[in-house]
């Protein structure tokens, strides 16, 4: 074993053969599968959860807000961790944290030992993205990441947008466990392909640690992510989320400050110079807000207002998850050769329209359409979400690109959490306003289910407003 060790130790990426490459390329995307898998895994799990432990929805929600906070706090210190250790001793101890994280939820005898087992896969998912985006980096130049990428992105794309169908179909047939039990065999495999076959390729430049960076932007996204997540349940106007979000900005700002002045900053914000990299972080932001937003409603809108079964919603949501898998390595290799501006044009084209014919949605819809529509959304994030994040990076030199990789996936984090909150606290209060008003014209529960309706209209129309103020910026990126 030692020999392995030093083999692979020793190990150069510009010397490494196409097949030792794609080698890693597949672990990677493995790992980083079963770990963003579980982020909405639970998702539709929660009111299940709710009665097998007893508890309130809102307590039971912490497995979804918990693993949002944890995975956005570990993100930011990904840079410092990347330039520490090795990418073996990264990676493995991701991937190990995540399946012990796994085996304690499969096995909690509690609702706080499923949690503990969350909070750790969630600490091992804020490790892998960017450190699999900084190995692509290292391996690939920049005229062949957009198919390595690609392929990545059939990970990030597609395993958020399977877990709810996936979690429907377990629910209904067998105890939530299984929800677990899966995901074990997938992750110990992960651990004895990558003991053997990954090599180290990330650069260990020794960085000191920042103990006030760390700090702050601890408690600065922590109070952040956790005011935006309950947002949505409690409202704007409650004390604890008020109180959350302005510590949130306070440290944040805070944190960005000590990243300015420190000689060694633990993550790098000179990155957001480079103006390409800093519209890409724009319209990445926008991607992960349209797309947990919509994953979000979607479902909300199928079950609660159309009355269909969990496992139903989750078949309707599948030819949108099949077909972001399908095309995230077709826009990968389009990237390599055409460039960002025609994805990027195509992609915001797409979802300028898909979301305003969101804002169309009636107690008539038919089934096929809303799996026809939330398929036409799911293809243009796909044209996307991957390829503006790898132009951005490109932009970037090879000493900042785990600083762009971790800001990134920040950016990602973060809006996708104020987006949720955003568009469902719209969404609720609206439903609030129009109510009183149908429930004179129409019965209670058909009253209720037209005010839902309109809510979630006047959200995606904030949706389709936003998605053309991002499609104008479209313009501003480099053709090639």
């Amino acid at each position: 074993m030692m020999i392995i060790e030093a083999v692979i130790s020793k190990a150069n990426p510009l010397h490494m053969s196409s097949k030792a490459k794609i080698l890693m390329l597949a672990i990677l995307i493995l790992g980083s599968f079963s770990a963003l898998l579980n982020q909405t895994l639970l998702n539709v799990a929660i009111p299940e959860l709710s009665k097998v432990f007893n508890l309130e929805v809102s307590t039971v929600q912490w497995l979804s807000t918990g693993f949002i906070m944890v995975n956005g706090i570990v993100i930011p210190i990904m840079a410092y961790l990347i330039g520490k250790f090795s990418t073996r001793q990264l990676f493995i101890s991701a991937i190990g944290l995540f399946t012990i994280g796994t085996i304690v939820c499969a096995s909690a005898p509690s609702f706080s030992f499923l949690l503990i087992g969350r909070l750790l896969q969630a600490a091992a998912a804020g490790v892998m993205m960017p450190l699999v985006q900084t190995v692509i980096f290292s391996l690939f130049p920049p005229e062949k990441r957009g198919k390595a990428m690609g392929m990545v992105g059939i990970a990030m794309t597609c395993a958020p947008a399977i877990g709810p169908t996936l979690s429907g179909w377990v629910l209904q047939n067998y105890s939530w466990r299984v929800l677990f039990y899966i995901v074990i065999p997938i992750g110990v495999s992960n651990i004895i392909l990558a003991y053997f076959f990954l090599r180290n390729v990330t650069e260990r430049s020794n960085p000191k640690f920042d103990t006030l960076g760390v700090i702050t932007s601890t408690i600065g996204l922590g109070s952040l992510l956790y005011g935006f997540s309950t947002a949505g349940s409690l409202g704007w106007g409650a004390t604890q989320v008020i109180i959350t979000i302005i510590i949130g900005v306070i440290f944040i700002s805070l944190f960005i400050w000590r990243e300015l002045v420190a000689e060694q900053p633990m993550l790098n914000l000179s990155v957001f110079k480079n103006k390409q990299f800093s519209i890409t972080i724009a319209i990445g932001a926008f991607v992960a807000l349209a797309m947990y937003s919509v994953e979000l409603l979607t479902p909300v809108y199928i079950q609660n207002i159309l009355g269909q079964s969990t496992f139903q919603t989750g078949l309707m949501l599948l030819p949108g998850a099949v077909l972001m898998g399908i095309m995230s390595p077709i826009t990968g290799i389009i990237l390599d050769r055409y460039g960002i501006r025609p994805l990027a044009f195509t992609g915001m084209s797409i979802l300028v329209v898909a979301s305003w014919l969101y804002t169309s949605l009636s107690l008539d819809s038919s089934l096929l359409y809303i799996s026809v529509l939330y398929s036409s959304f799911m293809l243009g994030i796909s044209f996307i979400m991957m390829t503006v994040m790898t132009h951005g990076l490109n932009q970037l030199s090879h000493s900042l690109s785990r600083h762009g990789a971790a800001a990134a996936n920040t950016a990602r984090m973060v809006s996708g959490s104020i987006g949720t909150a955003l568009l469902t606290t719209i969404m609720s209060t609206q439903t609030k306003n129009y109510l009183p008003e149908l429930s004179n014209s129409f019965s209670e529960s058909e009253g209720m289910k037209l005010a839902s309706i309109m809510g979630m209209q006047d959200a995606f129309l904030v949706t389709s407003l936003l998605a053309v103020i991002i499609f104008i910026m479209t313009f501003f990126l480099k053709k090639k």
